[in-house]
């Protein structure tokens, strides 16, 4: 049975590989066909659970990559070859219960805490003794924590969309002064969001969530409507995100389905992390688009702007990119791109 499931994972992972690069390169001219064919795919165990893992480069520093919802390792495609590109080993996997990684037996169980196991669980099945990490959305919660908990086995941490913050009761507490259609209070609520999300295909929810998202508004729904509710089929997808994109993105949410998504972050985002006085003390880089909706979220502003974050973590280097959205690092790649290199270059590991 393992050798069958082994076989059937590796098919699946090929036919997915080449059906994202056929797709992708149809309209998408940034990141040459011949850089992505070099991204190499593979299944690693960690914590009794294969994860898929993508990466390129050889370099001897590593750049471990960590995705948000709802994304998997492609959302890194052109951070990935830039970063190879300039010297470094780039790594992306899907975190557990996504993409092509394996399920956890009770996804109802887990944390954001998992997921710090799992970081640095790869970095032992793969041999680093330290990385860097970059995290998006919610994948910054578990890097930051990775970096705060196992501050020797972290050499920088970069961070998009997403500040400092701890999971816990306080970080749910500010959603209070939202309308309780607010789209994580409704993600948050039991069967809701299965529901809401089971009147549409994979691919609808994938293209409405990324139209959502890439405003400057935080998604709220009325007390009549449900968060998909929000979106007008008429609205086209983003310039930067094509349809051969979404469809990268809707063949592995088919696979994986939504479940452990909505547990981690969402669910579990009120579970405290058991920790005190917390700092992360590593170099920092914290990077925002000055369109992300995030900033909406009560406090934030002034809590980034205003530099009170540096608080939590003292060597943190801010950055804005005028007109950059929630995916920034889509949007406006090469902008991106040069802040990442330059921070990682500035660093001695």
């Amino acid at each position: 049975i393992f050798i069958f499931d082994s076989l059937v994972f590796l098919m699946f992972s090929v036919l997915t590989h080449f059906l994202t690069l056929s797709l992708y390169f149809s309209d998408n001219t940034l990141t040459p066909p011949c850089m992505m064919e070099k991204i190499q795919h593979s299944e690693v165990e960690v914590k009794g659970l294969k994860l898929h893992v993508a990466e390129i480069g050889s370099g001897s520093k590593a750049v471990v990559f960590l995705h948000g919802f709802p994304e998997i390792w492609y959302t890194w495609r052109h951070q990935m070859i830039a970063v190879a590109n300039a010297g470094y080993r780039a790594i992306a996997f899907d975190f557990r219960g996504y993409g092509l990684s394996e399920q956890p037996a009770e996804p109802e169980k887990e944390t954001m805490f998992d997921l710090v196991h799992e970081i640095v669980g790869l970095l032992d099945a793969l041999s680093i003794s330290k990385a860097f990490l970059v995290g998006k959305d919610f994948g910054a919660i578990p890097g930051h924590l990775t970096t705060a908990v196992h501050p020797e086995r972290v050499a920088g941490i970069i961070t998009l969309g997403i500040p400092f913050m701890l999971p816990g009761p306080s970080a749910v507490e500010s959603h209070l002064l939202l309308p309780k259609g607010f789209y994580i209070t409704r993600w948050r609520e039991p069967g809701r969001a299965e529901a809401d999300f089971g009147r549409f295909p994979v691919k609808s929810v994938i293209r409405n969530i990324y139209i959502l998202f890439s405003r400057s508004e935080v998604p709220i729904a009325a007390d009549d409507q449900e968060i998909m509710d929000l979106f007008d089929p008429s609205t086209a997808l983003p310039p930067w995100f094509s349809e051969e994109d979404l469809a990268t993105y809707a063949s592995l949410y088919e696979k994986s389905g939504f479940k452990y998504a909505l547990q981690v972050p969402y669910r579990s985002i009120n579970v405290d992390a058991g920790l005190s006085d917390v700092k992360v003390t590593i170099p920092s880089l914290l990077i925002m688009g000055e369109k992300d909706y995030v900033f909406k979220f009560p406090g934030m502003e002034d809590y980034i702007r205003s530099g009170a974050v540096k608080n939590f973590v003292p060597d943190l280097e801010i950055v804005y990119i005028p007109e950059g959205s929630h995916f920034v690092h889509e949007q406006m790649p090469e902008k991106v791109n040069q802040f990442i290199i330059e921070f990682l270059d500035k660093q001695n590991i």
